[in-house]
């Protein structure tokens, strides 16, 4: 895949707010990963809108750059890779299994994270995640201003897959064999179409607020969680206070609303 080009890498910075770096560090990686989950919300609107999930340069630049919106795993990291790519990271992609509360792993490719320069775990895609890179070559826990994450071998995995836990808890496994992009197609083709999936269930849109928090409008609820951990939420009864929602917390503008394409009680998290 083409790198951007300087126009494009620019108007990606543009999008997250920040002047371009003068060297690919491990700082200013540190910096864009944080704004791009500040700015660009992990969402799963375009399954609940009957739109597709294409997985390519020009696609990706388009949806989060050009009309100003977010993804699900791959179309953010895979546009973060380019981005990373541009100004001069080494980037490679990497599939995950995501861990169920039974305790057991999805589907192959069910996630997409980044290896940036052999040494740091981006991933600006799985929802509620750390804030910053994690250090692939750290062996102990990592604070992190989302939770305390540790990245270890997987004792009953295949050679050299790893285990990411937050506060405990295993998040996902993963192999650390480079893919490239195309090779996550069959992932995001269930999650857009199985109702096994749990993001068909329905919308949801979510992202880091610059007090720490978050904040997630899940179908027609709007959650505000502080840094602190305190919890609101709204429950949105016309339409026009949805779409409001979404301007003025995501910049998202709507013609209509995402419909749940498999409605269940529950929305899925994850990916």
């Amino acid at each position: 895949m083409e790198p951007l080009d300087d126009v494009r890498t620019n108007a990606y910075l543009r999008r997250l707010g920040v002047v371009r770096p003068r060297r690919a560090t491990g700082g200013s990686l540190r910096e864009l990963h944080l704004r791009h989950l500040r700015t660009v919300p992990f969402e799963n609107l375009a399954i609940h809108l009957g739109e597709d999930i294409t997985l390519t340069r020009d696609a990706l630049f388009d949806k989060i750059v050009t009309a100003g919106r977010g993804g699900i795993c791959y179309e953010l990291n895979g546009a973060f890779a380019q981005l990373l790519r541009a100004l001069g990271h080494r980037v490679e992609l990497l599939q995950a299994r995501v861990y169920g509360k039974d305790g057991g792993v999805g589907i192959p490719y069910d996630h997409l994270a980044l290896r940036v320069d052999g040494r740091w775990l981006a991933d600006v895609g799985f929802g509620e995640h750390s804030a910053h890179p994690l250090d692939l070559e750290e062996p102990g826990e990592q604070k992190d201003p989302c939770g305390v994450f540790l990245v270890r071998p997987a004792a009953d995995g295949a050679e050299g897959d790893l285990d990411v836990l937050r506060d405990g808890v295993p998040a996902y496994r993963l192999e650390t064999r480079p893919r490239v992009l195309a090779d996550f197609r069959p992932g995001a083709w269930w999650h857009r179409t199985s109702p096994e999936s749990g993001f068909t269930r329905g919308p949801v849109c979510s992202r880091i607020t610059e007090d720490g928090g978050r904040i997630t409008l899940r179908d027609r609820t709007l959650i505000a969680t502080s840094a602190d951990g305190d919890r609101t939420e709204e429950e949105l009864t016309t339409d026009e206070e949805v779409r409001a929602a979404y301007r003025a917390e995501f910049g998202i503008v709507l013609d209509r609303l995402p419909v749940a394409l498999h409605p269940r009680t529950q929305v899925g998290s994850g990916a």
